[in-house]
């Protein structure tokens, strides 16, 4: 989806309804209070109550982690830059992530809100359940906390400068995604899978537009 030209202030309208623009509103923080208890519980639950190995929840969990950044990286390829000429779906993805490619530095828009987030949580949750009965308890857990990861990840790259040199090249594999072709760059908290599917920027030859990250970036 490409616009014009990107705006640095203000937030998209997504609705009429006041109550329902609220909706699509959040605080990363209030995520994490969401969530942290969810995973806590079911990591205690899969342990004391369905009775795994420590070894076990760790393992399934940690990989769970390594499963959400393929996850995350198909659904920013196929889903949120999906193309088709059919306007109720061109809606749909403008809603979905289109935005925050028009509207950058809106802070607000980074993490999905509660109530969808938690409706699309538990559908997440009842299709791993389905496919790994118990072992879902401590599958789930890992992939929350890869999304929450995820979701800081993104807001630190639009907030900060990479806090160590070796995250540079993270860095600047997202805001070459926002300003110079989102075909590339879909990895947010990991490049690893553009590198696998070939979808990765060549940073050696791909000069840096220090204005074009300065336009990108919420304090800037």
């Amino acid at each position: 989806m490409k616009f014009d030209k990107i705006k640095n202030k203000g937030q998209a309208r997504l609705f009429e309804s006041r109550y329902l623009e609220m909706l699509t509103k959040t605080h990363p923080l209030a995520i994490w209070g969401m969530y942290l208890p969810i995973i806590g519980f079911m990591l205690y639950y899969s342990h004391v109550t369905l009775g795994f190995g420590l070894f076990t929840v760790i393992t399934v969990f940690l990989g769970a982690m390594v499963c959400w950044t393929l996850f995350e990286y198909a659904i920013h390829r196929y889903i949120f830059h999906f193309t088709t000429e059919n306007p109720r779906l061109q809606r749909i993805v403008y809603v979905l992530h289109g935005n925050h490619h028009e509207f950058p530095r809106d802070k607000q828009r980074l993490f999905m809100p509660p109530v969808p987030s938690l409706i699309l949580a538990s559908v997440i949750f009842g299709a791993q359940y389905f496919f790994m009965n118990d072992i879902a308890f401590m599958f789930f857990p890992g992939f929350l906390l890869g999304y929450l990861i995820y979701g800081s990840m993104h807001y630190a790259i639009h907030a900060w400068n990479p806090p160590i040199k070796a995250m540079k090249p993270l860095w600047r594999n997202h805001h070459l995604h926002h300003y110079k072709g989102d075909d590339k760059g879909y990895g947010v908290s990991s490049s690893f899978w553009d590198w696998v599917f070939r979808t990765s920027f060549d940073l050696e030859k791909e000069k840096e537009d220090k204005e074009k990250v300065r336009e990108l970036m919420f304090n800037k």
